[in-house]
């Protein structure tokens, strides 16, 4: 079987953006682990060490080292903190006013059969916000704002309450309510 032949990677160069001693103290005052790693790493490459050898000490690989020196590269040392810190995420859904509107329409019934169930929250939040809104997240919505989605008991088609009624009077008093007469074991109390 034929051999591959194994691509040579380029030599990495590291721009001299900051000096190797302000590298190192970068990596040792980082109290966040992925600049730590990162700066780490391009200390240990201004050393003159091979990328698959910082990345063995690393416990990265090569690739990542790569990545790491071509970002540092291309936009310096600004680029090296973990940006993900920064990053306020995705608006909420619903804005604080719209919030209290729906906590307010739950607290009513609905209007067209009494109960919010999260299909009905969903139609409520789509005419709202002029989009379609899962049923799951209309349901996440209820439970953020401290509801639960209502919905009736199942009853059979073909129940008799009357039947049923007659059923429960049957039925023995709960066991607080009952009184026995042998003790709890079979041994007998004498005092």
């Amino acid at each position: 079987m034929p051999q591959a032949k194994r691509r040579r990677r380029s030599r990495l160069t590291l721009k001299p953006h900051l000096h190797p001693d302000n590298l190192h103290a970068l990596y040792r005052e980082a109290t966040d682990p992925v600049e730590r790693a990162r700066w780490h790493a391009l200390w240990l490459l201004s050393q003159g060490r091979h990328p698959a050898e910082v990345a063995e000490i690393l416990g990265y690989t090569d690739r990542w080292v790569r990545k790491v020196v071509a970002l540092y590269n291309q936009k310096g040392p600004e680029a090296i903190p973990d940006g993900r810190h920064k990053n306020p995420g995705q608006k909420p859904l619903l804005s604080p006013e719209l919030q209290e509107e729906l906590r307010q329409a739950l607290l009513k019934p609905h209007p067209r059969d009494g109960l919010w169930t999260g299909r009905n929250v969903a139609e409520w939040l789509s005419e709202r916000l002029g989009r379609p809104v899962p049923y799951n997240t209309a349901w996440e919505w209820m439970r953020r704002l401290g509801f639960s989605p209502l919905r009736p008991r199942p009853r059979h088609r073909g129940a008799d309450p009357k039947a049923q009624g007659e059923f429960k009077k049957t039925l023995l008093p709960p066991r607080s309510l009952q009184v026995s007469s042998a003790p709890a074991d079979d041994r007998a109390l004498e005092l």
